[in-house]
């Protein structure tokens, strides 16, 4: 049995419906911006495979880094012992956090961030004394797939299964904006309003809200604005409920700043980080917390322990990983390509939605870009997979989420490159429409 034939076989993949999906493109190496298959061709990937790698596919500072601790300390049971690239990443971290966000809780990946959060979030008011166990959501957000992510991210229409396993959670819609949108005011308003309304009808059972903070992901690339974070934020402490912010996918840089609270001028409770945390190379995430909230679990009784953790909680390698990964930044002068990239897109995203008449709510933010194409359609459609393997065919790698097409390109993305990508879009488009 070959290579192609054994997988087939035996694995099975996320989110694909393996009966009527294409053909996996068996994929040997990765560099630069580059993923090079087996069949000869290489693909310039622009969504960064699945928006974790941020510097470029096996960039050689955080190879390095990786290899060094393979040869000094591959893993520890996080519980008992500690190491030199936890204690360096901690204090990184909380040095590049706002406000008093520096007490950081290790996991391995967004989902178990998000789940790490609700927890603390729930056990939080249990230590107080004051039992409080629902969350407020937004419509269209994803959090992850465990069974507490799945509850708070239930608005995103993936769950269906599972629906009857999911504790209650309060959804309210999303603000969503775009350019020359002459409706944000109005949406934003019914948006606090109901978030006002949640509290009121559910005043002490409130834990906490929690929210994809300026860009939601898998829901559909919906961005919002700082404006409406920021009365948000103020909204939830008058009312003394835990803000969370799931920063799986705009952590490190992909705001256009290290994080979308600094960006948004905000400072959560609690934050959730993985995907980009160590530049795409490990599994790897972090739960950050204030000091406020970390002292409630610090006590002589025993059920005020945070009895919570992960077998590979703040492993080296992951550790080291994310250690190199923020060195980059600084070696690579990051947010200078950033702030380029923020550029090319705002040119070509304009130059699209002037040209085709069906691309609709153009947004761009930071290092994403996205648009839409006619009607919303679901998760996975038929269009999307049309899309999307077009695109593979001219050698770009975009993955449409139904009908929205969006790029986060690795940070290692030049120029031209960019201006390729854009090419292929515009020639597909003027194909398919």
């Amino acid at each position: 049995m070959n290579a192609k034939q054994s997988d087939q076989t035996h694995a099975w993949r996320p989110f694909t419906q393996e009966k009527s999906a294409s053909e996996q493109i068996h994929i040997i190496r990765g560099k630069g911006a580059y993923l090079y298959g087996a069949d000869g061709k290489k693909y310039l990937d622009m969504i960064s495979s699945w928006w974790a790698n941020l510097h470029g596919h096996s960039h050689p500072k955080i190879a390095e880094a990786i290899t060094k601790q393979v040869h000094e300390l591959e893993h520890v049971m996080f519980a008992d012992f500690t190491h030199e690239p936890a204690i360096r990443f901690s204090k990184a971290l909380g040095a590049l956090l706002p406000g008093d966000l520096n007490k950081v809780f290790f996991s391995d990946n967004g989902s178990t961030a998000v789940e790490t959060a609700l927890k603390m979030a729930i056990q939080y008011w249990y230590n107080l004394r004051e039992p409080r166990t629902e969350f407020i959501a937004f419509e269209r957000g994803y959090h992850g797939d465990t069974f507490g992510a799945m509850s708070v991210g239930k608005g995103c229409g993936f769950y269906k299964p599972f629906e009857k396993c999911l504790f209650d959670t309060e959804l309210v819609p999303f603000p969503a904006t775009w350019w020359d949108d002459n409706c944000v005011e109005q949406k934003e308003a019914l948006t606090l309003s109901k978030v006002m309304t949640c509290l009121n009808k559910h005043k002490n059972k409130i834990a906490g809200l929690i929210i994809e903070p300026l860009i939601q992901g898998a829901g559909g690339i919906n961005v919002c604005r700082t404006e409406f974070l920021q009365k948000l934020v103020a909204l939830c402490k008058a009312n003394d409920v835990l803000v969370i912010f799931d920063e799986v996918m705009t952590g490190f840089g992909r705001t256009g700043d290290m994080f979308a609270c600094i960006k948004s001028g905000v400072v959560p409770d609690i934050i959730c980080l993985s995907k980009g945390i160590s530049g795409g190379f490990l599994p790897f995430a972090a739960t950050v917390t204030t000091n406020r909230i970390y002292d409630l679990f610090l006590s002589e009784d025993g059920t005020k322990t945070f009895m919570h953790g992960h077998t590979y909680t703040a492993n080296p390698l992951g550790c080291a990983a994310a250690n190199a990964s923020l060195a980059v930044f600084e070696e690579d002068k990051t947010f200078e390509k950033i702030r380029k990239m923020e550029e090319v897109h705002c040119l070509r995203i304009s130059g699209i939605a002037k040209k085709f008449y069906i691309v609709k709510r153009p947004r761009v933010i930071g290092t994403i870009a996205a648009f839409e194409v006619g009607n919303t359609g679901e998760y996975g459609n038929k269009f999307s997979q049309i899309l999307k393997n077009k695109f593979l065919s001219l050698g770009i790698f975009i993955r449409p989420l139904g009908n929205v097409v969006y790029l986060m390109p690795p940070y290692c993305v030049n120029e031209s490159e960019l201006h390729h990508a854009y090419d292929i879009i515009e020639s597909v488009l003027a194909l398919e429409l």
